[in-house]
């Protein structure tokens, strides 16, 4: 399906969550009160055409351990904070003996309680959650969190069903995190399928963001009084524990704006 809309490059942007602000150290972006955002690698098994970081993805390259010792020397000196988020590109999409090393230095630094991992790799790339991956993910004393980014109940099939299985079988716990993308799924009966199919297969709806308008997206845009009708009707159709949280992102904010 082609979607058209009228263009407005003033308002999206290369950097629209002005993260190069908030990088605090290469790959260690600090925006919120006690939790920062390690940026793993530019490396994704997926480069969606409305990513926020698109810009920023152009050197396939991963965190050098030199890198990854001054983000721990940060975090140990910042006792205030409790979580880390890896992202990236997909922090999945690295080697598991990397994950694995880069898991057992982050827990040594004590005062770090959580851990939380943004991917897409379930869903880009099922086969790649094996058990070399998931023995990665459970060889620390962190119960690590993963909020698996999923737009369409169309993208998940058996092979993604599989993988949340053997996720789910390690003890993990699965989220959700989509994106409202014009054209996509943009209507009722689309949110719908996609939060009954994502209960399905064991993974709770978390999140519902709108777009961040970064430059090339313009087409995916979304109104916030069309977000918030599709949000009041999800409420009416759906159990509470389905409907996933409508959030913005505004840079400099201290936390996601909900809508």
């Amino acid at each position: 399906m082609v979607v058209k809309c009228k263009k407005n490059p003033q308002n999206f942007l290369k950097d629209p969550l002005k993260e190069l602000q908030s990088m605090i150290l290469p790959g260690l972006l600090h925006k919120y009160y006690g939790r920062v955002l390690i940026l793993l690698t530019n490396k994704c098994a997926s480069y969606c055409p409305y990513c926020f970081r698109k810009h920023f993805l152009k050197d396939k390259k991963q965190l050098s351990l030199p890198e990854l010792n001054k983000i721990y020397a940060y975090l140990r000196e910042n006792k205030n904070i409790s979580e880390v988020i890896l992202s990236g590109g997909d922090p999945l999409f690295v080697k598991p003996e990397y994950l694995a090393k880069v898991l057992a230095d982050l827990a040594e630094i004590s005062h770090i309680k959580r851990l939380r991992i943004h991917t897409r790799l379930p869903i880009a790339d099922p086969s790649l959650v094996n058990s070399e991956l998931i023995s990665a993910l459970i060889s620390t004393r962190f119960k690590p969190v993963l909020v698996i980014h999923c737009n369409h109940a169309d993208e998940i099939d058996e092979g993604v069903s599989a993988a949340a299985e053997k996720l789910r079988a390690a003890g993990i716990v699965l989220l959700s995190q989509s994106v409202l993308l014009r054209g996509v799924n943009d209507s009722v009966k689309s949110l719908v399928n996609l939060s009954e199919k994502l209960a399905e297969i064991g993974v709770m709806p978390y999140y519902l963001h709108l777009l961040d308008k970064v430059e090339g997206a313009e087409y995916f845009a979304v109104s916030v009084n069309k977000a918030r009708a599709l949000q009041r009707k999800l409420r009416s159709l759906l159990p509470g524990y389905l409907v996933p949280r409508l959030v913005q992102e505004i840079p400099g904010e201290k936390s996601k704006k909900p809508l």
